[in-house]
């Protein structure tokens, strides 16, 4: 029986938390890139969202064109980091989904680890300029909020394995998060 409109239950509870907004929904990849020294490589954003702000590159799926998350991480590689990636060269670390964020869209964010290393930092570009940091660095680096109090911790504690998180952003710029996988790297 298909499930109705007033009936869904988007956390698979069996208690709904929230109304459904209907939005557009984006698509984007997150690339996770290291360096020999295991330092992450950050973009200082120029543009919104996140302008003036450190994250991974990345960039929105192409839906109109039917690219695949793999398809689109190895598209923004060339086109932001200026190298060429294939889909070995990436390992799915984790999948964010967002409810209503900034009460404009929803989004799902694929999370790619970047498996080769690299060796000197990307020319800066549109986006933005790069550069490596140690992992300590993060806690003083300007960072979207999210990333710092979510998405850096779930990445860390599921580096080799993979997680799936929700985030409902509420109206008040409040957020709930619900981890609803978690398979952290085997020790």
């Amino acid at each position: 029986m298909p499930l109705r409109r007033e009936s869904l239950d988007p956390d698979c509870t069996g208690v709904i938390r929230f109304a459904p907004m209907s939005l557009p929904y984006q698509v984007s990849t997150l690339l996770y890139c290291f360096s020999g020294q295991d330092e992450i490589l950050l973009l200082e954003r120029t543009r919104q969202p996140n302008r003036g702000l450190w994250s991974p590159c990345g960039g929105k799926l192409l839906q109109e064109i039917g690219e695949s998350p793999y398809t689109c991480a190895c598209r923004e590689a060339t086109e932001e980091l200026g190298v060429r990636l294939t889909a070995p060269d990436l390992k799915l670390t984790g999948l964010v989904s967002e409810h209503g964020y900034l009460g404009q869209s929803h989004w799902l964010m694929f999370l790619f680890e970047v498996v080769p290393r690299f060796t000197t930092v990307p020319p800066p570009h549109r986006e933005g300029r790069f550069r490596f940091w140690p992992r300590a660095a993060l806690d003083d680096l300007p960072l979207p909020e999210t990333d710092r109090t979510q998405i850096w911790p779930l990445f860390w504690q599921h580096r080799g394995g993979f997680f799936a998180a929700h985030c409902h952003c509420r109206a008040d710029g409040d957020f709930d998060w619900s981890l609803e996988e978690s398979r952290p790297a085997p020790r």
